[in-house]
């Protein structure tokens, strides 16, 4: 294929980081939520400079110069994405001082400035400094005996310019105050139902700045902040003590490369410059900030059970409907197949799962994957209850989950104290396979009660992404988990799957043979169709094998929340295929991928994005839905309902940009999201007891055409 066939990957991700923007722009969301998403910007941009900038620097630094598939090389796509990320700052900046920040102060919510305070704030500001910030605080200066400090990843700093009197001259020097980590970097002032006051941390420094420097005169202060690279670089093949060399290399990622200077606007070019030099830097590096220089830290506006007129309303999910039946969960389990949908459905059903197992006398063994532990500590208590009940109970914990590796390393010693076997996989590979397999001694027999999900065992942001779980106790997927953990705790060969689609095995082959299945029946007359539904489509040949779909007249519908490295609507190319991204509410994390199989309907969840990384470098499974009234209920409600979406949708372009859906007059609102919730809430016995009851009230459903 052309290069020109192809969205540049780091282009792509930056377009979804604008998208996640524009959430914070749509007035139509509540002020507290647009804060939120505002604060997500940052984030995300963050982790991107720690990781994709940090790879493409060091890229152009090696000797070796290659072409990516758009056919730029790494020192073209830094220069496009330098521009781009300017574009995009600029964006969201304007929108904080023209807008979030004034509408805050309009509901009740003050950022104060030290020159707008009162004397009796001004007195309080004092006495935190004395007691809080001061003891805590070193000026670094910076002269040829005492070098440039090391500055740590992300820490908020501020560079002080000083006029210093020597003996028979004056002189310009800098000095650095590190702004303690520790404190909380908004200070709360007042906070009452009607009014909450806060007061940057900075802001406390600025105005002691004098007490730091006695003696001297300040010619000026900015704050400013570094981002080092962030990746992890460890030789699995040669390492004795996983955990051990976690937690040094933890303490090295602090410290990398420096990879960008962002710094408040105001700040003279010869300080800028010095800065940069010190950093080893160049000025395609250097970000001119107007406003909150870490804005993630505006969370803590956010946070806590305020101002609920300023947020989304509430939503609790109820249980899912098989699980409000008077019988024990391995009976249920036993009887049919459970899909749960998150977060519509509550997933303390999957806890209580997990927890009766650990009680259960019938039960013998449990085991667990575990990508990011989260903070919710019922799942670990329930395995560490296991082991004290006898079971057997073997995790397998994945420690270089990004940014979570420090939690994880945590949770591992825990399990590990209380007699949980935990072991960390495949050298080389990343865990991210969501699998729990509970082993129980049935009255008939022993049996493997499997769940099998789309997202991780993390309760906390089980409640804010979207999710597909399913709870089941089938043979032959009950067979294909025990082999994989077999292969991720033994020394064993991958020995093949009767349902199961596992990474880096046989998923990547399947899909591309689904999807040129497709392009045969539509060659031959007989109908065609694709819909997928995921995080990120990058790897080019599932992108070929689409295209050559497209050309073949299988319609694609393409449901992905993040990058698209496909262009939809080439003429020749690609016209029947359309891609689209739901932001909203709730993180969209599910995957689904439909084959429509000439009227023989096959559909998959599971835990892989097609992305290079997922297919190649990661254990994943992928799972059959086989039971017809979950299988419908998949296509028929969370697909389609999902393409329906004219509120929260934004619809690709061939040039990789996106554009917001316009209503027409007269037609009606399809807000996805929204409308899940109405169907767990309203609507959730009455549509499982007919399934139940009647046989599937999705079977008789037809998939719906795109016109």
């Amino acid at each position: 294929m052309e290069p020109s066939h192809y969205i540049n990957r780091e282009l792509g991700w930056l377009e979804f980081n604008h998208r996640v923007l524009e959430e914070a722009l749509d007035a139509s969301n509540p002020l507290l939520e647009r804060l939120k998403f505002f604060c997500i910007v940052s984030s995300n941009l963050d982790e991107f400079f720690e990781v994709r900038v940090a790879g493409l620097k060091q890229q152009i630094e090696s000797d070796i110069v290659t072409r990516g598939g758009d056919g730029r090389t790494a020192t073209e796509t830094f220069q496009a994405v330098s521009r781009r990320v300017r574009r995009l700052v600029d964006d969201q900046y304007a929108f904080w001082r023209e807008q979030l920040l004034p509408q805050l102060s309009a509901a009740g919510i003050q950022l104060l400035r030290c020159d707008q305070m009162t004397d009796r704030q001004l007195k309080r500001c004092d006495q935190y400094y004395e007691t809080e910030v001061h003891p805590v605080l070193t000026p670094l200066s910076i002269d040829p005996s005492h070098p440039f400090p090391l500055l740590l990843n992300k820490s908020l700093n501020i560079i002080v310019e000083l006029e210093v009197s020597l003996k028979n001259r004056k002189e310009k020097r800098l000095a650095v105050v590190q702004v303690p980590r520790n404190l909380p970097r908004l200070v709360p002032f007042k906070v009452t139902r009607k009014q909450r006051e806060f007061l940057f941390l900075g802001e406390v420094i600025y105005r002691h700045l004098d007490s730091l420097f006695p003696g001297n005169r300040i010619l000026g202060h900015w704050m400013f902040r570094v981002t080092r690279n962030s990746e992890l670089y460890l030789d699995e093949e040669s390492i004795s003590d996983m955990l051990k060399a976690m937690e040094e290399e933890l303490d090295n990622r602090r410290k990398g490369d420096a990879v960008r200077l962002e710094i408040s606007k105001g700040c003279p070019p010869h300080v800028r410059n010095q800065l940069l030099e010190e950093l080893e830097l160049s000025e395609e590096d250097l970000y001119i900030v107007d406003g909150p220089l870490n804005p993630t830290q505006l969370m803590q506006v956010y946070e806590g059970d305020h101002s609920p007129e300023l947020r989304d309303k509430p939503f609790v999910a109820p249980i899912a409907y098989p699980f409000l039946e008077e019988k024990g969960i391995f009976d249920i389990i036993r009887e049919k197949d459970v899909l749960l949908h998150h977060p519509y459905e509550n997933f303390n059903s999957v806890v209580h799962f997990i927890e009766q197992a650990a009680h259960d006398p019938k039960v013998l063994a449990i085991k667990q994957t575990m990508y990011r532990a989260g903070s919710d500590p019922r799942i670990f208590k329930a395995l560490m209850n296991a082991v004290r009940h006898d079971k057997q109970v073997t995790v397998v914990m994945e420690l270089k989950a990004r940014f979570d590796e420090d939690n994880n390393i945590k949770a591992a010693r825990k399990l590990e104290q209380a007699g949980v076997h935990v072991l960390y996989g495949l050298a080389g590979y990343k865990i991210h396979c969501k699998m729990c397999m509970v082993v129980r001694k049935d009255d008939d027999g022993i049996r493997r009660y499997v769940h099998l999900a789309t997202g991780n065992y993390n309760p906390s942001t089980a409640k804010l992404y979207t999710d597909i779980g399913l709870l089941t106790a089938r043979e032959d997927l009950g067979r294909d988990v025990g082999g994989v953990f077999n292969l991720l705790t033994g020394i064993c060969q991958f020995q093949g799957t009767e349902k199961l689609l596992v990474a880096p095995f046989n998923l990547h082959d399947s899909m591309i043979e689904k999807i040129r299945r497709e392009t045969e029946h539509a060659k031959n007359g007989l109908p065609a169709r694709i819909i997928a539904k995921m995080n990120a489509l990058v790897d080019n040949q599932a992108i070929d094998a689409l295209y050559e779909a497209s050309k073949a007249g299988v319609q694609v519908d393409l449901i992905i929340r993040g990058i698209c490295c496909l262009r939809p609507g080439l003429k020749g190319l690609s016209e029947n295929i359309r891609v689209i991204s739901i932001l909203d509410r709730y993180l969209e994390h599910s995957r689904i991928f439909y084959f429509e199989n000439a009227c023989r309907p096959e559909v998959f969840v599971g835990s892989a994005d097609w992305m290079p990384r997922n297919f190649f470098k990661r254990i994943e499974t992928v799972f059959p839905v086989e039971d017809g009234n979950l299988r419908d209920r998949l296509v028929n409600e969370v697909l389609e309902l999902s393409l329906t979406d004219n509120v929260k949708v934004r619809k690709m372009k061939p040039d990789g940009n996106y554009e917001r859906s316009t209503l027409e007059e007269g037609t009606s609102k399809h807000r996805s999201q929204a409308e899940f919730m109405k169907l767990s809430t309203k609507m959730n016995k009455d549509r499982f007891g007919k399934t139940a009851r009647q046989g599937g009230k999705y079977a008789s459903m037809e998939v719906k055409r795109r016109p």
